[in-house]
């Protein structure tokens, strides 16, 4: 296979040093850094995107440390609540913080109501993103609230095939969309891959999923085979790594 490079846009870390929630009866097994790094070896992986699951909550300490450890090409995607001063969402950018993430599907982060006022409020202080969790389904009646954020993105491809149709409808509005999970979701992920890039090329973005937690299928390179296997050379690189680079706004 050859080595195209990466940037992981979406994976977890799992540290029990810090802080963990159990959430719907689950409670993660340990993912640390070493455990990530050791998963990813055989990959070029040059960078990524570190996201707070519903079981951290608001726990920011777990994701300060790891992205000490990672370093400086790796970004952190949080969960804080709308009630946080601007004092502290600084501090938070300061430590390699980029995105605050809405997690409607599991639950731990601030409201899906809060999510065009509270989106905004990050973009303006420090040009956080958004990225939102969620079933596609559920997108329909969210769709105008979720077009007036400046930058965001949906995770996991939407999860459902029923309602790739409101996907498509962001994508058009500027919306990315995460390329992870490929055992989440009921439909074949290379297929929607090319119809939203057929919307937008720069519109979708691939990740891990590590350590897919509660994923019936996890993550396997097979899953990164299948992006290079399917795509032109330049749709390739857009996906692996240049979009996410320019959506993080990040030097690679």
């Amino acid at each position: 296979m050859e080595q195209f490079k990466i940037f992981d846009s979406h994976f977890h870390i799992i540290d029990k040093k810090f802080p963990l929630v159990e959430n719907n009866g689950f409670m993660p097994e340990e993912f640390n850094v070493e455990n990530y790094k050791t998963t990813v070896k055989n990959l070029n992986v040059v960078g990524g995107a570190v996201v707070s699951g519903s079981f951290q909550e608001f726990d920011q300490s777990y994701l300060i440390n790891a992205l000490k450890i990672l370093g400086e090409k790796f970004v952190g995607v949080t969960q804080i609540p709308s009630s946080i001063s601007d004092e502290e969402i600084i501090k938070l950018h300061n430590c390699g913080i980029r995105a605050i993430r809405f997690n409607v599907k599991r639950g731990g982060s601030a409201s899906i109501h809060e999510i065009e006022s509270f989106g905004n409020r990050v973009y303006e202080l420090v040009k956080w993103h958004t990225e939102i969790y969620i079933d596609s389904t559920n997108l329909k009646d969210l769709i105008p609230k979720i077009s007036k954020l400046k930058k965001f993105s949906i995770d996991h491809l939407g999860l459902s095939k029923e309602g790739l149709e409101f996907l498509k409808k962001l994508v058009e509005k500027g919306g990315i969309v995460k390329a992870t999970g490929f055992g989440r979701i009921n439909f074949d992920p290379i297929k929607a891959i090319h119809e939203l890039i057929k919307i937008n090329p720069n519109s979708v973005i691939f990740g891990t999923d590590l350590p897919s937690t509660r994923a019936p299928i996890p993550f396997s390179e097979n899953d990164v085979k299948k992006i290079i296997n399917n795509f032109e050379t330049n749709d390739i690189h857009n996906i692996l790594l240049n979009n996410a680079k320019y959506f993080y706004n990040i030097n690679i």
